[in-house]
């Protein structure tokens, strides 16, 4: 598979639309990816032992990943090497980073699924009139590769990766919620998410942010600063009637 170009899929979104007139509180709810939407940690496992068998160490069970994940993909790595005997040169991390995003993108979607109760949610939300959005720290093109395997991809207004917006611009930084809004058409948004990645975002966007108790949570889920969270997606609507 060859590299993601740095702006694949840079401009994957629907027309923005007008805000709808609905009784519901929120116009558009976006959502985390990894560890929110879809657990994807199966894949993300397979792939960060990938790039640690190439260098020589042990691998890491695939539970035991959850903790490493948050902050995109180089982020990940530089966790699983810390945990297998420390890090490596700024080129032998380029070339093992390139390898890991190779491996994932050619077997991104092996174990990945929705959580429970997600498709029945995502129905329920766009039967309200809400415009749904996805806001990764992936790289957008694989977000869109993964979402589309999935065949999830025409269900949102758009999709922003951690690269879309170029350098710097990722979460916890507020910049790609505040694009979110931009491209769904302005209204009132609400986001949700799993990690302090998430919510510090939202906050610094001034967005409601729900937390899951069930992703990869880099605290426990209340304590993430979320204004409210949730353990399965079917409370997902009412917790958000209820901001």
């Amino acid at each position: 598979m060859p590299h993601l170009p740095a702006n694949a899929c840079r401009f994957h979104h629907k027309p923005p639309l007008a805000a709808a007139m609905t009784d519901f509180p929120f116009d558009i709810v976006g959502f985390d990816l990894d560890g929110t939407l879809l657990d994807t940690l199966g894949d993300l496992a397979s792939a960060v032992n990938h790039a640690l068998a190439l260098e020589g160490r042990a691998s890491i069970p695939v539970e035991n990943v959850r903790h490493l994940v948050g902050g995109g993909s180089r982020k990940m790595l530089a966790r699983a090497l810390e945990e297998t005997g420390g890090p490596v040169s700024d080129a032998r991390f380029d070339t093992l980073s390139a390898e890991l995003i190779d491996f994932y993108g050619d077997n991104i979607a092996v174990h990945t699924q929705l959580y429970p109760g997600g498709a029945a949610m995502l129905d329920a939300l766009e039967a309200r009139g809400v415009r749904l959005a996805l806001v990764t720290n992936k790289l957008e093109g694989l977000a869109v590769k993964l979402l589309g395997k999935l065949g999830l991809s025409g269900r949102f207004y758009t999709i922003i990766g951690g690269d879309t917006l170029g350098d710097g611009r990722a979460k916890p930084r507020p910049d790609l919620l505040l694009e979110m809004v931009a491209r769904a058409g302005g209204g009132r948004p609400a986001y949700v998410g799993d990690t302090t990645y998430d919510t510090r975002a939202a906050q610094a966007a001034g967005i409601p942010c729900v937390a899951v108790s069930f992703g990869f949570n880099d605290l426990r889920a209340d304590q993430l600063g979320a204004a409210a969270v949730i353990d399965h997606f079917d409370q997902l609507v009412p917790t958000l009637e209820s901001l």
